[in-house]
């Protein structure tokens, strides 16, 4: 990297609402630049003048701290709030402005310019159908019931700790799916079957794996020193686990290098699952 490129960045994120969709934003674009390490700083819910002149000292504040200008990415919808913020010493990154106006051109309607319009309970049954599948993938964490198995659109197996309930719980918020998690443990292994409740609902069923070395850090973070943790351990889980998953025909993949939000795409692919409806 040239001396003359700062190694490290500060990056803000402002939005009507959480900032959510600015951070994600964000995260996609950011990380196609190796090498430059990004401070990131979210300042939401400014939906006021007030705040938006909060929020402008505060990018000006930080153009100062760090002698160069901050990145911002923007999501805010409010035409004078966000004229009064773009005042501010910062490199804008604006979904609106690049997206929306052309779209207005486009489609010859004017958007509603709405605060917080992605995030607003536009369609009740949708939003009651959001809340339905996490408080069923909560109740379905970890095997701890096996009622209502039919209603689950997937069920997750894996040895533990192999990034079950993260990936459950993505699907339950993000797309509404109802996720169960079963662990694969060495009762299991020894009778060379799923988990008893499991097979009438094969079909629903997606494996996760993990590979032995990552699996040990994880195991050690929770229960240091212990045989539950240790390599040879999880070599033996991990390799019995995906015997398995191969013999019942289960699709499967390693959660190792991927990202919850890879893993989940994978999975509503493989299972033909829907796609949220906006």
């Amino acid at each position: 990297m040239p001396e003359n490129i700062p190694q490290e960045r500060t990056v803000v994120f402002v939005s009507d609402g959480t900032g959510i969709t600015a951070e994600t934003l964000g995260h996609s674009v950011l990380s196609q630049f190796e090498g430059i390490k990004f401070k990131q700083i979210r300042i939401p819910f400014i939906d006021s003048e007030v705040k938006a002149i909060s929020a402008k000292q505060k990018i000006n504040d930080i153009a100062i701290y760090d002698g160069i200008k901050p990145i911002v990415f923007s999501t805010l919808v409010n035409p004078t709030i966000n004229e009064v913020v773009h005042k501010a010493n910062g490199v804008f990154m604006d979904l609106f402005l690049k997206f929306v106006e052309p779209l207005e051109n486009e489609l010859g309607v004017k958007s509603t310019h709405r605060i917080g319009r992605s995030h607003t309970i536009s369609d009740n049954e949708q939003y009651k159908n959001r809340i339905e599948a996490i408080n069923f993938t909560l109740a379905h964490d970890d095997g701890q019931t096996d009622k209502d198995l039919a209603g689950a659109d997937v069920i997750l197996i894996g040895v533990s700790r192999s990034g079950k309930t993260p990936t459950s719980l993505y699907l339950a918020m993000q797309y509404g799916i109802k996720a169960a998690n079963y662990p694969l443990i060495p009762e299991d292994f020894e009778r060379g079957e799923l988990p008893l409740a499991l097979p009438p609902f094969k079909n629903k069923i997606f494996g996760l794996s993990i590979s032995p070395e990552r699996l040990s850090e994880i195991r050690n973070e929770r229960r240091p020193g212990s045989h539950y943790a240790s390599l040879e351990n999880c070599k033996k889980e991990v390799k019995a686990a995906e015997f398995m998953m191969r013999r019942e025909g289960i699709a499967w993949l390693s959660s190792t290098s991927k990202s919850i939000e890879e893993i989940s795409t994978t999975i509503l692919q493989q299972l033909n699952l829907g796609s949220p409806i906006y």
